[in-house]
């Protein structure tokens, strides 16, 4: 009976997560942020009841393994999308304190996107990334510690405010063969998990900002890459993520996990669309720094 129990209960975090409130160290977008991670107490939980031989605890386990296929389920069929695009994106926090920027640079290389966003730069790395970038990408904009390379030409560029007394966002007009987009790359405040909880006051005061500029963005194409230090779960997101869609939820496969390099246990480095479509999406192997890549094409 007990694990019959645990099985249920396993159950009600994934069913009203949004109902945990955030009143407390921000408990509510903590469990947002690892959500999927909550289905690992479904096979612990099934070994448990073939021990006991419990058919009531099997039985049980029919309800957290129903709630989290309908939630996630549908990020493990491969994607239907697919064929034909007109832009590729690429999005990465290259990590201010990666031991070899060169070989980080030429891992992006294979990725050959059209259009490379980068994030966490150092004044040092960022003559590193210029050197090895210049051959393919003749269109760099940089905007203190975030930058953008082009094969296609930026038409204009500017910082974007997000809060900080440094840049870390900027806005880019790229004119593609198929009509200009508006680019954004935005590195967003870090959040802390300690003693008081998830702090992310910060990050969430980026936020808002970012979100105020992207909804009066004129241009119908945009395209938002970056670093949000928070996966599209989070509530604290709903800014942005109201009104932009995610090329991995969108045209991905997986969970598309980014962060820690190493071992991913959450995407907190996003590719979120407006007006153009993505066809594929995907995260990269490690490449020297702390988070993956991610990648996604686009028909415009």
């Amino acid at each position: 009976m007990i694990i019959a129990v645990l099985a249920v209960l396993t159950a009600l975090p994934l069913l009203f997560h949004r109902r945990v409130p955030n009143s407390f160290g921000n408990m509510g977008s903590l469990l947002d942020t690892f959500l999927p991670w909550v289905g690992l107490a479904i096979p612990v939980l099934a070994v448990a009841a073939l021990v006991r031989r419990s058919a009531t605890a099997g039985v049980a386990l029919l309800v957290p393994i129903a709630v989290w296929s309908m939630m996630f389920g549908h990020l493990l069929i491969p994607s239907s999308n697919g064929g034909a695009y007109d832009l590729r994106v690429l999005s990465h926090n290259v990590d201010a304190e990666n031991p070899d920027p060169a070989a980080t640079a030429k891992e992006l290389l294979t990725a050959d996107a059209d259009v490379m966003a980068l994030e966490e730069i150092t004044s040092a790395d960022l003559k590193v990334y210029k050197a090895k970038f210049a051959k393919a990408y003749p269109h760099v904009v940089t905007r203190g510690t975030v930058a953008l390379w082009s094969k296609f030409p930026v038409e204009e560029s500017r910082s974007v405010d997000v809060g900080f007394s440094w840049t870390r966002a900027l806005r880019a007009e790229v004119s593609t063969p198929e009509g200009k987009v508006a680019v954004y790359v935005a590195h967003l405040a870090s959040v802390r998990i300690g003693a008081s909880g998830f702090t992310s006051n910060q990050r969430n005061d980026t936020i808002k900002q970012l979100g105020q500029q992207i909804a009066t963005e004129k241009r119908a194409g945009v395209v938002l890459m970056g670093d949000f230090n928070g996966t599209a779960n989070d509530r604290s997101l709903a800014p942005i993520t109201a009104g932009l869609r995610s090329a991995q939820g969108a045209a991905g496969h997986g969970f598309g996990f980014t962060w820690p390099a190493k071992f991913p246990m959450a995407r907190i480095d996003h590719i979120m669309v407006r007006g153009v479509t993505p066809t594929k999406a995907w995260v990269m192997e490690q490449t020297g720094s702390d988070h993956r890549p991610v990648v996604a094409e686009l028909r415009i």
